[in-house]
C-alpha cells in the first residue's frame, strides 16, 4: 500500500507546549499512518514524555491542533475523549497493574469496565490475549510475582485487550536486559500484523527503535530534529543524532567554566 493511499491515524500540527513560563516543545509536526510503527525517541529531557501526553489528550498544548482517528482532541469534550480512548491501547513504562488483582483480573478490568460482556466471554479474551504474550501459564500470579519483562508484556496485554485500533507504549525496553529487550520488540512487531494497530513507541534506547521502527521522529530540547525513515536516520549528518546512533557524549571532557556556572 502507497503512502498516499493510507490514512494518518494521528495528525500533529504546529504542537508548542509550556510549563509555566518554561517551554518544553517547539513547533511540532507529525503524522502516523495507519499500520505504521513509529518510534518517537531522545534523550532525557527532550520532551518525550510531555508529547506523550499531548498525544493522550492529558495536556492541552499552547499551541497547535493534535488529532487522533481523525478527531481534534484539543476541542472535545471530557465525555467525548473518554468515548474516543476506548479505541486506544496504552501501554505504561512499569507495566501500572493493580497489585491486589492477581494477572488475568488486571488484563479483564478493562473488559469489566467499559462493556457488557459476560463473565465468561471476558474471561476468553483475556486468556487469548495472555496466551499471545506467552503469559497463559501465570494467570493466577500477583503482580509482585512477575519478573520485569513479564510485566512488561503483562501491561502490554492489557493495553490490547479491547483490540484498539491505535496503541502508545511507553519505554518498552527501560530496566529489561537485551535479550528480554529484543525478544519484546520482536513481539511487538508481532501484534501490529495480528491485530492490524498503528503503534506509538516512546524510547531512548536506540536499538530497540532501529529494530522495531517504519519511521522515527527524534526531539532535542523540544525542538524536532528528524523525522523519517530509519536507513535516513542513519544517513543523517546532524552531530546530535550522530551522538545518540553511537552513544557519544554531546559534552567531551570537563569545562571548568560550565561547571563554575553551575556552583554559583
Amino acid at each position: 500500500m502507497s503512502a498516499t493511499d493510507e490514512q494518518n491515524l494521528i495528525e500533529v500540527s504546529g504542537l508548542v507546549s509550556h510549563y509555566g513560563d518554561r517551554q518544553v516543545l517547539n513547533n511540532i509536526s507529525l503524522d502516523v499512518r495507519e499500520n505504521e510503527i513509529l518510534v518517537i525517541m531522545g534523550a532525557s529531557g527532550s520532551g518525550k514524555s510531555t508529547f506523550l501526553r499531548h498525544l493522550l489528550g492529558l495536556k492541552a498544548p499552547s499551541a497547535g491542533t493534535v488529532k487522533l482517528l481523525g478527531r481534534d482532541i484539543t476541542t472535545m469534550t471530557r465525555r467525548e475523549l473518554f468515548d474516543l480512548r476506548k479505541q486506544i491501547g496504552v501501554a505504561f513504562q512499569g507495566g501500572a497493574l493493580f497489585s491486589s488483582l492477581s494477572l488475568i483480573e488486571n488484563i479483564e478490568l478493562p473488559l469489566h469496565e467499559h462493556t457488557v460482556l459476560d463473565k465468561d466471554t471476558i474471561q476468553i479474551m483475556a486468556r487469548m490475549k495472555l496466551e499471545m504474550m506467552n503469559l497463559l501459564d501465570h494467570e493466577h500470579l500477583m503482580p509482585s510475582e512477575l519478573s520485569g519483562g513479564m510485566l512488561k508484556r503483562a501491561g502490554l496485554a492489557r493495553a490490547v485487550i479491547m483490540d484498539p485500533r491505535l496503541l502508545f507504549f511507553d519505554e518498552p525496553s527501560s530496566g529489561l536486559d537485551p535479550v528480554t529487550s529484543a525478544e519484546l520488540d520482536e513481539l511487538i512487531k508481532q501484534l501490529r500484523v495480528a491485530l492490524n494497530m498503528t503503534i506509538v513507541i516512546i524510547t531512548h534506547e536506540m536499538q530497540s527503535a532501529l529494530n522495531i521502527a517504519d519511521r522515527v521522529t527524534v526531539l532535542h530540547h523540544g525542538d524536532q530534529i528528524f523525522t523519517g525513515a530509519v536507513d535516513e536516520l542513519h544517513a543523517s549528518s546532524d552531530a546530535r543524532i550522530l551522538n545518540m546512533i553511537h552513544r557519544r557524549p554531546s559534552r567531551h571532557g570537563v569545562d571548568s567554566d560550565y561547571i563554575d556556572q553551575l556552583t554559583r
